[in-house]
């Protein structure tokens, strides 16, 4: 019989509907939350199109979304849940004040807001971004600075939490935040799934820009040098590599590997390069039980505070406090659960 304290509840998302909201994000939304993957090892979900009355909610290309939840449903999610907030096709109009109210409830009890494109206008007229950093799509970002003095706005991101209050750019940023979100409470392994699923990119982190430049055909043979040269590394992340190693492996000098990769990836090669380490390291963390040390040798950290000071610094928590949101326990060693010590 499983402890008591691994059996958990569905986690309950809530979607925000409003007039105005667009219809790629809702699908995004239902898409991630609102398929049954159960029988690939994704954890339930119980979705929620929360609105302030029943009646359908229109939005642009004759389509509406019919609710099947009140605003005061919001009163029963808990800190492990989740409301979303769709982008927006109209970015100046108020949002209906009901709305504001309850967004603004939900913070103050701790519950995890996350906006999607422009919907980071309607937390920005509720006020929860005075004063904390957001992002939307860079075609937004003066607007938003303009009608919305009191917001951080971040140029250039795909997504950024503040205070549990996320924010993502336009589009396909939208899809990078909600499986950053699946992975954030459920593991790298089922966002995943979630991704494969979808036949999208399992990991994008937040910080990589939010458009590069693409490469021309003169550019092919650079750009392929570079896929090769991500391959290699994820093979032997283990191993001490450094930007200068991958740049001779490219056959580039280090300048010209950066820019070269920045251009391609809208990342540097040492922020791709921990970021795939953070990534592994999680992967160890869900599905093994090394012990710490060992997780961090795997993953090519060389030792556990440099690899405590990454998560610190990427997820806001620790190895350890990861590892128990997985296991139910807080111990870093072997033994409940029989996991094997390397799971492949």
């Amino acid at each position: 019989m499983p402890a008591p304290d691994t059996v958990r509840s569905p986690q309950r998302i809530a979607l925000l509907a409003f007039p105005g909201i667009r219809a790629f994000d809702v699908s995004v939304i239902t898409e991630v939350w609102g398929t049954d993957r159960t029988d690939r090892g994704v954890p339930p979900f119980d979705l929620r199109r929360v609105a302030a009355d029943p009646a359908p909610v229109p939005m642009r290309g004759g389509l509406s979304l019919t609710p099947d939840r009140g605003l005061d449903w919001l009163d029963r999610l808990s800190g492990t849940d989740l409301l979303v907030v769709p982008g927006l096709d109209d970015h100046v109009t108020p949002a209906p004040p009901p709305l504001l109210t309850s967004l603004r409830r939900a913070h103050t009890r701790g519950i995890t807001i996350a906006a999607l494109c422009g919907g980071a206008f309607a937390l920005a007229q509720a006020g929860l971004l005075d004063g904390r950093r957001a992002i939307t799509h860079w075609n937004l970002v003066d607007l938003l600075r303009t009608h919305h003095p009191q917001v951080t706005v971040v140029p250039d991101a795909l997504f950024i939490e503040d205070d549990h209050i996320w924010t993502a750019a336009g589009t396909a940023a939208g899809i990078d935040l909600c499986l950053h979100l699946v992975r954030t409470a459920h593991g790298s392994e089922a966002a995943a799934t979630i991704a494969r699923s979808m036949v999208t990119a399992p990991f994008r982190t937040g910080s990589q820009a939010q458009f590069i430049e693409q490469p021309t055909p003169r550019a092919d043979r650079d750009a392929d040098a570079l896929a090769a040269v991500r391959e290699y590394a994820l093979r032997h992340l283990q191993e001490p590599l450094t930007v200068s190693d991958l740049a001779t492996r490219a056959g580039m000098s280090a300048r010209s590997f950066a820019r070269h990769f920045t251009a391609a990836t809208g990342t540097t090669p040492l922020r791709w390069l921990l970021d795939q380490r953070v990534a592994a390291a999680q992967k160890l963390l869900e599905r093994t039980d090394l012990p710490m040390p060992e997780v961090a040798r795997h993953a090519g950290f060389g030792s556990e505070i440099t690899m405590r000071q990454h998560f610190a610094s990427r997820l806001a928590t620790s190895p350890r406090a990861y590892r128990a949101m997985f296991t139910g326990t807080t111990s870093a060693g072997a033994g409940a659960g029989g996991r094997s010590p390397i799971a492949r």
